[in-house]
């Protein structure tokens, strides 16, 4: 196997260069290990507009929802959220958290990232009645396609975040805004956008702490 090393620059879809120059190895295999190896979610608050177009998200999703599914039950579903939507789901939380007397600061927190947000994508769990398949397994499904999202969004050359909030869990919230079935919750909101900032690394896992070798 003859490896070849190439000095790169990370290009957004807009054309511009966010990353200073890397090796990598001209390997498929060895490029996505190299690409998972450092890989780490972009803070959504650092996202901004230009988000993906409707034919480059659509790849996105095609990537992102080939993930473990025992049975083919595909226990989720997806909707795509744009600005004009974000922003009515904005208001629509100000106004459950002013009906449920929410402090001012709790309000903020909870509508920010639906004020911000350029395009998201709402992960539903969706538990579907199985003999084969536990309950857990799939939301075990629903999660992997939150992740499988993120990362095929980030090598796709865009920032990307998975959020939650309260309000995602919040059953009265999630029904009258999403259209939530007493069958299904909120997994994730997947947020894309153009990065502004590159983070800092993060403290990770202790392998000698949590791995044991039996």
């Amino acid at each position: 196997l003859n490896l070849y090393f190439l000095s790169l620059k990370f290009v957004r879809p807009s054309g511009e260069a966010v990353f200073s120059t890397q090796r990598y190895f001209l390997n498929d295999f060895l490029y996505v290990y190299f690409f998972f190896r450092p890989r780490r979610s972009r803070p959504a608050k650092t996202l901004t507009k230009p988000a993906p177009s409707r034919d480059q998200l659509i790849e996105i999703l095609e990537a992102g929802t080939r993930v473990p599914d025992h049975g083919k039950l595909e226990p989720w579903r997806l909707k795509v959220l744009e600005k004009p939507t974000l922003e009515k789901i904005a208001g629509a939380a100000k106004k459950y958290c002013e009906s449920i007397n929410c402090e001012e600061a709790v309000t903020a927190k909870a509508l920010k990232q639906f004020e911000d947000g350029e395009l998201g994508v709402l992960v539903i769990e969706v538990q579907k009645p199985s003999e084969k398949i536990p309950e857990i397994e799939q939301t075990y499904s629903a999660g992997a396609v939150c992740l499988s999202l993120v990362n095929a969004g980030l090598a796709a050359g865009w920032g990307a975040n998975w959020l939650t909030g309260w309000l995602s869990h919040d059953r009265n919230f999630v029904s009258e805004t999403f259209g939530l079935d007493t069958n299904e919750r909120v997994a994730g909101i997947i947020y894309f956008g153009t990065e502004t900032v590159a983070p800092a690394e993060r403290p990770r896992p202790n392998l000698a702490e949590i791995v044991t070798w039996e």
